[in-house]
């Protein structure tokens, strides 16, 4: 399950000066091929050291049973300067359920380490919807982050990993809440034109909406779950497909929608639908 770092990004890294004094190049240092320039102080620990330690440190502070079937998904980009880690653990589950319909829901745990400078050493908690496979992360209280140097907050992390499993069920019960809770499809309408920031982007949501409430009822759980539809895939099957700029960093573009999603239900025209 863990102790496999894909090949690609198996590599050590090495730094080469640049013309400017105050930069320098970021290297594989397998292929000698430049991944990034940094600043001339910047200090990273390679994707095989980040990754071994956080793996490590799961596996000591989980118990056996929570980690069987654990299902590990790697997704990289900038020539494997990005790199993420992500676990489901099937074996902490919750069921959110609505008139219509019943939904489990995992506990997953990420990992993001970039040796480029493009992100923090970054750990994430939150769960995936196994009847949709929709990716949930839920904002700063379930982030953990630090500047890309050789060492993560491993005292820190494992703080966040001990309790993650009570936070987990603490999140179900929310779910469940929202699950209970009906919308007027006109309100829904209204808010996100306001939160989309554009009636157009605005109706392209409100139509996952529409889906989704098919399946869940007209509740602020199917809102959630058409949001995270929308950062879970980027094809014309939500109408929010990428644009294809021949840039590798399709990834990155998908981690950013999810944190755009933890925002919105931060957001104070979610909060104020939700609390009328």
């Amino acid at each position: 399950m863990f102790d496999v770092i894909p090949s690609h990004i198996d590599f050590d890294v090495s730094f080469e000066p640049t013309k400017m004094e105050d930069k320098k190049y970021v290297v594989n240092a397998e292929t000698d091929e430049y991944l990034g320039i940094v600043g001339d102080t910047f200090q990273c620990a390679s994707h095989p050291v980040f990754f071994k330690g956080v793996q490590d440190t799961i596996v000591e502070n989980k118990s056996s049973a929570e980690l069987e079937g654990a299902q590990v998904k790697w997704k990289t980009a900038r020539k494997g300067a990005w790199a993420m880690m992500d676990i489901t653990l099937p074996n902490v589950t919750a069921t959110i359920t609505t008139s219509r319909h019943e939904t489990v829901v995992a506990e997953r745990i990420i990992a993001l380490h970039g040796i480029d400078g493009s992100c923090s050493n970054i750990a994430i908690f939150g769960a995936i919807d196994f009847f949709c496979t929709n990716g949930q992360i839920r904002g700063k209280l379930d982030t953990l982050r630090k500047k890309n140097t050789s060492n993560f907050n491993m005292s820190m992390f494992v703080r966040e990993l001990r309790r993650s499993k009570q936070d987990f069920y603490a999140r179900t019960e929310e779910l469940q809440a929202w699950a209970n809770k009906p919308l007027d499809y006109t309100n829904v309408r209204d808010m996100l034109h306001v939160l989309m920031g554009s009636e157009r982007t605005g109706d392209k949501m409100l139509g996952l909406y529409a889906e989704e409430a098919k399946t869940r009822g007209h509740n602020v759980w199917a809102l959630y779950s058409a949001f995270t539809n929308y950062a879970t895939y980027a094809d014309q099957r939500n109408g929010f497909e990428l644009r294809k700029t021949g840039k590798d960093t399709a990834a990155v573009t998908m981690f950013d929608r999810e944190n755009k999603v933890a925002g919105w239900i931060e957001s104070k025209p979610f909060q104020n639908l939700i609390a009328a």
